[in-house]
């Protein structure tokens, strides 16, 4: 009896595990269709499985959007970039409120000619305010594999991350600068492309070759995990200051980088970065109120 009482027990934690592992698994790999619906262009938007495919050619692009709306939290998604000559084309990662005074973080990626590295803009809107914009290259080509891209906000910080690698931060220096941070509107989830040819790849000098249209952008792996916004009784309870806040990144250890991701984020950009508005004294003869603190 003891040792048909280990064997069940034995097969009972290796059955535990088995569900451990699945459920872990399932959270990381959320379908489409649990988060988001196709927002225009639905007929430029193609299903495969558990990939989704957005579609852009000399008649339209396309897009989705989030069901809901967030206040704080962690959005990320998969994507596999336009491969060859993109010149002209901008596939968008993003999150935004509504109105002219929205709050907008960005990610844009800048199409190419075939043969030169894709540029990576990030912006980021205050009210309506933006011309924020930074951009750098990628340390591996975008379009040979589907790679991890992230937005992750709360009352401190906005960080831009690529496979979990700090890119951009833009801190809450509201009390210091009084410029305001996006923290009043709860903002969708969004991504489209789109032809920007006007001046997305060389200040708009490369137009888009609709020869080798149609340009697809890929998507996968679908996660949101953030406080959904239901009214406005969520401004506080997805904005608590507690210590003992539910929510993991209302925790200290998310009001800022650690030694680790400083590093990484000054790594990306003393190789990569080509471009910084808070160095641009050309648009900006004043340096903007948040430069004066930087990470």
């Amino acid at each position: 009896m003891a040792a048909q009482g280990k064997s069940v027990c034995c097969w009972w934690v290796f059955l535990t595990l088995i569900i451990v592992l699945v459920s872990v698994g399932g959270s990381q790999c959320a379908e489409f269709n649990d988060y988001f619906y196709p927002s225009w262009a639905e007929d430029h938007v193609m299903y495969e499985g558990q990939m989704l495919k957005l579609k852009l050619d000399n008649i339209s692009g396309a897009g989705f959007a989030s069901k809901s709306t967030y206040l704080f939290g962690k959005a990320n998604v998969q994507i596999k970039l336009v491969a060859g000559d993109s010149a002209g084309t901008v596939t968008a990662f993003y999150m935004s409120s509504q109105g002219d005074q929205h709050d907008e973080f960005d990610f844009e990626f800048l199409g190419n000619k075939s043969g030169e590295p894709y540029i990576v803009q990030t912006n980021v809107y205050s009210q309506g305010v933006g011309k924020r914009e930074q951009r750098l290259y990628l340390w591996f080509d975008p379009t040979q594999d589907f790679h991890s891209y992230s937005l992750l906000w709360n009352r401190h910080q906005v960080v831009f991350m690529v496979d979990d690698v700090p890119i951009r931060v833009f801190k809450n220096r509201e009390n210091e600068t009084g410029l305001a941070y996006p923290q009043r509107q709860a903002m969708g989830v969004y991504s489209s492309i789109w032809n920007a040819d006007d001046w997305a790849t060389q200040g708009g000098l490369v137009k888009t070759d609709w020869s080798h249209a149609p340009f697809i952008a890929s998507y996968r792996n679908f996660s949101i995990d953030a406080c959904e916004y239901k009214g406005p009784q969520s401004m506080s309870e997805c904005s608590s200051s507690s210590s003992s806040s539910s929510w993991w990144w209302d925790q200290a250890a998310y009001d800022s980088l650690d030694g680790k991701q400083r590093l990484k984020l000054r790594w990306v950009h003393d190789k990569y970065m080509i471009y910084d508005y808070c160095r641009d004294s050309t648009r900006f003869s004043t340096p903007q109120p948040e430069c004066a603190q930087r990470i």
